[in-house]
């Protein structure tokens, strides 16, 4: 069955990455899909690749014309399932009477339900945020929980990661730690750079170096700390990468290292679907997906000196590393593949329409 897909953000991160993610794999598995995103947005210019999608100005929640060109657009479609992505799209999204169609909302965060609520359907990506759905009012026996998926690890040539290594000036015995996520304020970046403070410039010999992979508001405050810190040297701002296959292959370890608000944390399937050992901490969506000391070492949110506790702790015991990374892939492999995340859309689909 056809479904349509709308979301209205401008700039890319983790709801964009998932939802570009999301319709590739929905087309690999046989489905008919369509997109429409905002007119100029990163979406619509790089990331859509063979989805097939339309745009629109959806300039604020706010703009009657904003919503009538969603709503005539909508009513074109010849698709009976519609899922609005963040506030913006659901706010702007309201089906007509008799039109046939189904509206289902996916929240990836414990937003204002009010904006939602006009919507047939809720998909949260955990099980903690449908609960929470639940207690504030939506009908339980509509609100419905998947996760998401982890896209199979990439491979990337060595030549590649060769030329990526040079260009990053690093060493081949160098201890490449990532962390990957926007620049704001729940990713809880500075903690991390306080714990890479706290820990020795080299562990057995072999120099500590951190990828920030992303970009945001916060960039400019988190260099200038690494600065204060006397760090600067030992941080690598890559900035958004479209493609992040290199950077993982690349790392020896994944951090991250959210704030409790954080609801699933993608990066943490990143890391078991890359094999690399992770050190996360303990916030909402970790506490219900990370097993500590079988695929993750879990520590404490906000706690800096907990933080380099764990990772010199993984970095000194490769029995440990060796362990979470064959404990990660098999977590991918049973809980969170493609094939088992879209088989469980596709049923939520056909449920919805035979009980329109």
């Amino acid at each position: 069955m056809k479904s349509l897909h709308i979301i209205g953000s401008k700039q890319m991160g983790g709801a964009e990455r998932w939802f570009a993610r999301f319709l590739s794999a929905m087309r690999r598995q046989g489905e008919d899909v369509a997109a429409i995103v905002r007119k100029d947005s990163e979406l619509a210019q790089h990331h859509l690749n063979t989805v097939p999608f339309s745009t629109l100005p959806l300039r604020t929640v706010w703009d009657p014309l904003s919503k009538l060109e969603l709503s005539r657009a909508i009513a074109r479609s010849d698709a009976p399932i519609v899922q609005t992505y963040m506030g913006r799209a659901t706010r702007l999204t309201h089906i007509k009477p008799g039109q046939g169609k189904v509206h289902v909302s996916r929240l990836g965060g414990y937003y204002k339900l009010d904006p939602f609520r006009h919507a047939h359907a809720w998909i949260g990506n955990t099980r903690g945020l449908c609960d929470w759905m639940i207690q504030g009012g939506l009908p339980a026996n509509r609100v419905f929980h998947i996760t998401n998926f982890a896209d199979p690890a990439r491979s990337v040539p060595v030549t590649e990661l060769d030329a990526l290594r040079r260009r990053l000036d690093l060493r081949s015995d160098d201890w490449l730690m990532l962390t990957a996520g926007r620049l704001i304020d729940v990713k809880g970046q500075r903690f991390l750079l306080e714990a890479m403070a706290k820990l020795p410039a080299q562990i057995e010999g072999r120099r500590l170096r951190l990828v920030m992979l992303g970009d945001g508001d916060l960039r400019g405050s988190l260099e200038q700390q690494a600065r204060q810190l006397g760090i600067a040297d030992r941080i690598i701002w890559a900035g958004w990468q479209h493609d992040p296959a290199p950077w993982f292959h690349l790392a020896d370890m994944v951090a991250f290292p959210s704030r409790d608000a954080e609801t699933l944390g993608n990066v943490i399937l990143e890391a078991w679907a890359y094999a690399r050992p992770l050190v996360a901490t303990a916030f909402r969506g970790a506490r219900e997906i990370a097993r500590h000391g079988e695929d993750a070492w879990v520590v404490p949110c906000d706690d800096s000196d907990a933080i380099a506790r764990g990772i010199e702790t993984v970095m000194r015991d490769a029995e440990l590393r060796g362990q979470m990374v064959a404990k990660g892939l098999a977590r991918i492999r049973d809980d969170f593949s493609e094939t088992a995340v879209i088989t469980q859309y596709r049923s939520l689909y056909a449920q919805l329409l035979d009980n329109r």
